[in-house]
């Protein structure tokens, strides 16, 4: 499925449910080219964790956009649209992201996590988790260092990255699945709108480098984002913090904006920083 055409589909998660067919019925062996979009499940069929149900809505999966011939670099992030976790802004906050890593050479997923009222927190905290394991299990398939996995959300997708990261564990050695043996917790982490809630024990120093993203009229996430890199810097932890003068929620890659345009320009100077890019300088 082109680009162009994933663009037209509906924001809704129901319109996204519809691309769960593609992922299930893919093989290694499918005739797709290499750059196309395809769909792959978190878990097979029936393995699902907390499952309710064996629909298209019980099953989270990865949409695969790779980086054009030559321009590979190996780093991989998993994008986590937001939406309130009741559907996911799979344009702004899915496609359009993914389009922009795949310029800087990176292997960009956007994920389709399991959603409310059917799902808590905790089914989307291991989605999360699952995909950052998967990006790693597949990391010689996709050409991917497996020590350059960052994890962007969005939103409601933002909130769920900061749990992700602070109940990711180094993974079980003695798990029937092997994915389940591979560390969960993502090299950085990017949080856009807000930058959710602590968790108990969460251990601030042992975080990745974090990047921080707001606009002020979004009063409630700035605010939290300003304390959350206080919080960070005072643990000794590296995060970076961007709080727009002007604007409000729901900006997405901010292109063509006379406000945020240069956000995601700013992220790539973070990862060319923190070496998760090339090209990176003091």
């Amino acid at each position: 499925m082109s680009v162009q055409k994933l663009r037209r589909i509906t924001l809704a998660f129901v319109a996204m449910a519809t691309l769960l067919p593609a992922a299930e019925n893919k093989a290694a062996s499918d005739k797709a080219g290499p750059r196309d979009n395809y769909n792959i499940p978190l878990w097979d069929a029936g393995r699902v964790p907390n499952a309710k149900g064996d629909g298209p809505l019980d099953a989270p999966f990865l949409t695969v956009f790779l980086p054009p011939e030559g321009k590979a670099n190996g780093a991989s992030v998993v994008i986590a649209p937001g939406g309130s976790n009741i559907m996911l802004m799979y344009g702004a906050e899915g496609i359009d992201i993914a389009e922009r890593y795949n310029e800087w050479g990176v292997a960009a997923f956007v994920l389709t996590y399991r959603l409310a009222p059917r799902y808590n927190e905790v089914a989307r905290v291991q989605d999360g988790q699952r995909a950052i394991r998967l990006l790693r299990a597949k990391a010689a398939e996709f050409h991917l260092d497996p020590k350059k996995v960052g994890y962007i959300g969005f939103s409601a997708g933002s909130n769920m990255g900061r749990t992700v990261v602070a109940s990711a564990g180094p993974g079980d050695p003695n798990a029937a699945d092997p994915i389940d043996r591979l560390d969960s917790r993502p090299d950085y982490l990017g949080l856009v709108y807000g930058p959710g809630r602590a968790t108990p024990g969460e251990n601030l120093k042992n975080f990745p480098p974090v990047f921080l993203l707001s606009a002020a009229g979004d009063t409630g996430p700035s605010l939290g984002n300003a304390a959350f890199a206080q919080e960070l810097i005072r643990a000794g932890a590296v995060v970076e913090l961007h709080i727009y003068q002007k604007g409000h929620h729901g900006f997405g890659d901010g292109f063509a904006s006379g406000t945020y345009s240069d956000w995601m320009g700013r992220l790539e100077h973070f990862l060319k920083q923190g070496g998760f890019l090339p090209g990176g300088r003091e």
